[in-house]
């Protein structure tokens, strides 16, 4: 008798090979046969009518700390996600030292948006070393999840408060060295660093990793190198158009030699219009290729709208005229927006011409969401057609609204509906070997995206209204090509032996629910939520973790570690 038989479904194994009917068997927490089965089982799940495909893998999320106070990692997996990676763009909470904890907690709440006082409540801060850490997390978890190690705590524990004041002495990167090695020999997936100019720490200063110098990373990458299984993600200044300049290109391409790991850069975002400057970006892949690295960009399915709000202030603080303001504290800025002499002054700052003024076109922004009995009719309304509705000014109208909402209202750029081109020219770069689907960003910017929901946008946009894509290929896409990419061992793939990592879905009804924003962080803090439909089951190592929209209450995920849960990625 086998513990679990997935009966009667669409088999899509995740190879991109077609769907066929079969029965799914698992004993001890790994698939063992797949076919016409009549032995009988401890459990049943029937999926008659529904899509049974290898769990989803989402490679870029920093879920680094809600497992401490959701051992869920909600919503990820009503989505379909079995194994999350975090710890990317440089950002972890390992290692520590005795006052790091406080900077990389200030840090996190500004670049990731994860609210302070979840922070403070919900986390405990009583690790020291990556080790330490893995080992709170490992077995508390619904789903699989794996960590990188992070410049930026790097840099923290070994400069102290000089990690963002200057480069670093050779004794300071050689401790650097042994706690990545110590890091990776513990299980850490790999080293994460960020160079992004929307980048700033707790006190509005570039994170400790946009100090390093280039020699700096590219050390730190061949310390990867030494350790089997690991791979490398770095975020780098990303330009509008065209090609990535020489020096950003050639950096990342010296950083996959010094380690002989893959690197992947992030992000890509694709339409129609930026289709040519997508391929752009991705021939870097292939200059990669030429010199025996690989250079892989991580795409995003769909490109709904950021919310940026007054109370985050992520992204609007590369608004030279924002940037001091956002960074003061939320009664102070509410004060200031009171005052009309220094809101007229705010706005004569914001006005002066920079790179990132189209933020702050106040008469196009789009009201997503607010918060108070004043504003309620406000959300889905441009501020500029409430302006005129009222006969005022957009920059005044835009600045009560938020001021009634405590500056908690959320808003967009422009927006518009994608057409059937720009989903032609997403699947062009979704199925492009040099590129990886991901980015959901889960756990991170909680009042900004959403985009935790990447899987069930694409089964249901990709596939099934645009079919641009096949379900097959789409599946391949979420689960074997992402676990590809970064050696994770017996994942991505529905066969014998592999992990018994499964989604159930229909795939006549995938797709998204809409966006809300529920306050059920700790400290009451928020965040955005959207479940999904059509996902029926979702099962981790054999065990059901999800039923419907429900969790089950079980914590079979595992912390994977390096070396042990993973191979060496390939090179080719």
């Amino acid at each position: 008798m086998y513990d679990l038989v997935i009966r009667g479904g669409e088999v899509v194994d995740g190879t991109g090979a077609p769907a066929r009917r079969a029965d799914v068997a698992v004993d001890g927490g790994r698939i063992v046969a797949v076919g016409e089965l009549t032995d009988g089982a401890a459990r049943t799940i029937d999926a008659e009518g529904l899509v049974v495909a290898p769990g989803f893998v989402d490679v870029h999320t920093h879920l680094d700390v809600q497992g401490f106070w959701d051992p869920t990692l909600s919503p990820s997996p009503l989505h379909g996600v079995t194994t999350a990676l975090a710890g990317n763009c440089g950002f972890t909470v390992a290692p520590l030292d005795d006052t790091s904890g406080d900077y990389l907690m200030r840090m996190l709440a500004r670049v990731e948006g994860m609210p302070l006082a979840a922070l403070e409540k919900g986390v405990p801060w009583d690790w020291r070393t990556t080790a330490e850490f893995l080992d709170r997390l490992d077995g508390t978890l619904a789903i699989n999840t794996g960590y990188m190690v992070g410049h930026s705590a790097l840099r923290r524990v070994a400069m102290g408060p000089a990690a963002t004041e200057r480069p670093a002495t050779d004794d300071e990167l050689a401790t650097m060295r042994r706690l990545l090695h110590e890091g990776l020999a513990a299980g850490g997936l790999g080293f994460s660093t960020t160079r992004a100019q929307s980048h700033h720490d707790g006190e509005g200063r570039p994170v400790p990793s946009r100090w390093a110098t280039d020699a700096e990373l590219l050390e730190l990458a061949a310390v990867a190198g030494e350790h089997p299984g690991t791979s490398l993600e770095y975020l780098p200044t990303v330009p509008g158009k065209g090609p990535f300049p020489d020096d950003i290109g050639e950096l990342m391409i010296q950083m996959s030699l010094a380690a002989g790991r893959p690197l992947n850069w992030n992000i890509l975002t694709v339409a129609a219009r930026t289709l040519d400057d997508a391929r752009a970006k991705l021939a870097l892949g292939d200059q990669a290729k030429a010199r025996g690295a690989k250079v892989v960009g991580l795409t995003m399915p769909d490109t709904p709208p950021s919310r940026f709000s007054f109370l985050s202030g992520f992204v609007l603080d590369m608004v030279p005229g924002l940037h001091d303001f956002l960074f003061l504290p939320p009664a102070e800025r509410l004060a200031i927006l009171r005052d009309p002499a220094r809101r007229a002054a705010l706005r004569d700052a914001c006005a002066a011409p920079s790179p990132y003024s189209h933020l702050v076109d106040w008469r196009n922004r789009h009201i997503i969401e607010t918060f108070s009995d004043a504003t309620r009719g406000y959300a889905g309304r441009a501020v500029g057609e409430i302006a005129a509705e009222q006969g005022r000014d957009p920059f005044e109208t835009f600045m009560d609204i938020v001021v009634a909402d405590e500056l908690r209202t959320t808003f967009s750029n422009p927006w518009r509906t994608p057409t059937a081109e720009d989903w032609a020219a997403r699947a062009e770069i979704w199925r492009d070997p040099r590129a990886v689907v991901g980015a959901s960003d889960a756990g991170a910017h909680l009042d900004m995206i959403g985009f935790f929901a990447y899987t069930t946008m694409l089964l249901h946009h990709g596939v099934r209204e645009h079919k641009v894509i096949s379900l097959e290929e789409a599946v391949r896409l979420l689960t074997s090509v992402p676990a590809d990419l970064y050696g994770l061992r017996g994942r991505g793939r529905l066969a014998v032996g592999s992990a018994a990592d499964v989604v159930v879905f229909d795939p006549a009804a995938v797709t998204q629910r809409p966006l809300t924003t529920r306050f059920d962080l700790p400290a009451g803090a928020g965040r955005l939520y959207s479940e999904p439909e059509g996902i029926a089951h979702v099962v981790v190592g054999g065990t059901p973790i999800v039923a419907g929209r429900t969790f089950t209450g079980q914590t079979p995920g595992r912390v994977l570690r390096s070396g042990r849960d993973t191979d060496t990625p390939a090179m080719v």
